[in-house]
């Protein structure tokens, strides 16, 4: 697999340091000099060619306009003709559910415009991938964490709180599971298709602070309730859905999460992070 990843984020980087990049853009041209160092061909967005890749990495989000790599790049993919594309997705399109289970043939129920958009990006995909004739997988993931994005540096603040609401939980997915679903997406070389990149076993946030603050030796966090915390409204806007996301059709392609769950995440990110 060459892949050329449009936009080099965390999940990206993951990809890169597992052999799996070939190249991809970055907003500045420091950025690129970064990356370039690195050994990676990193291009200012949108990219002067694309033609030594044969699989595309999207993670840029949907913009006011719509998909801002379709809108910059779409013509560059198709004259590329690269076999597949992956688009990274979020499971917050399926919308509040009550916490009931929600597979990839569960309607699309997101009211929120972060949510809508994503689903219009989704549909715009999918349709430039038929009119080109190019496979395109969309992996709707969870709550991403891993090395950096962990609860540590949270629960070893002296203000650590967690937000309690009764019944909510939310999925996640480490960083590592993401780099192996995609690649095992790649590798299976079916049509594309929709895949639920969770680790298949939605928690309580309190319960992921909580276990974090055990494995550093501290007490746990202050509770707050939601309406008493102090959040952007972004951050308010995940907790009025709730779900529980199911993902067998990836693990259908013989694919399993090596974090089952978030207490096998958080072991690995305090290893790899050095400890306490």
């Amino acid at each position: 697999m060459k892949l050329f990843a449009f936009g080099l984020g965390y999940c990206a980087a993951r990809l890169f340091a597992r052999g799996q990049v070939f190249g991809g853009t970055v907003r500045s041209a420091a950025a690129a000099a970064e990356w370039a160092a690195k050994g990676l061909d990193a291009q200012v967005f949108p990219g002067r060619t694309l033609r030594h890749a044969n699989v595309g990495l999207v993670s840029a989000p949907p913009d006011a306009q719509g998909d801002p790599v379709l809108r910059a790049a779409g013509a560059a993919i198709r004259d590329a003709g690269w076999e597949r594309v992956v688009y990274f997705s979020t499971v917050g399109v399926y919308g509040d559910t009550g916490g009931a289970w929600v597979d990839e043939n569960s309607p699309l129920l997101a009211r929120t415009g972060r949510g809508r958009a994503r689903i219009d990006a989704e549909a715009a995909w999918t349709a430039f991938g038929r009119e080109a004739g190019m496979e395109i997988d969309i992996l709707r993931l969870g709550g991403i964490y891993g090395p950096g994005r962990g609860p540590f540096e949270k629960l070893r603040s002296r203000d650590a709180r967690v937000v309690v609401k009764p019944g909510q939980v939310f999925n996640r997915i480490h960083v590592d599971d993401i780099a192996s679903a995609v690649e095992m997406v790649v590798a299976a070389g079916r049509p594309g298709a929709v895949y639920n990149v969770v680790d298949g076993s939605p928690s309580a946030p309190e319960d992921v602070l909580d276990y974090g603050a055990e494995l550093l030796g501290l007490p746990q966090p202050a509770r707050e309730t939601l309406e008493d915390a102090a959040m952007s409204p972004m951050a308010r806007s995940f907790f009025e859905e709730n779900r529980r996301v199911r993902n067998e059709r990836l693990r259908g392609l013989g694919w399993s999460p090596t974090f089952a769950t978030y207490r096998e995440g958080l072991q690995a990110i305090l290893a790899e992070e050095g400890g306490i």
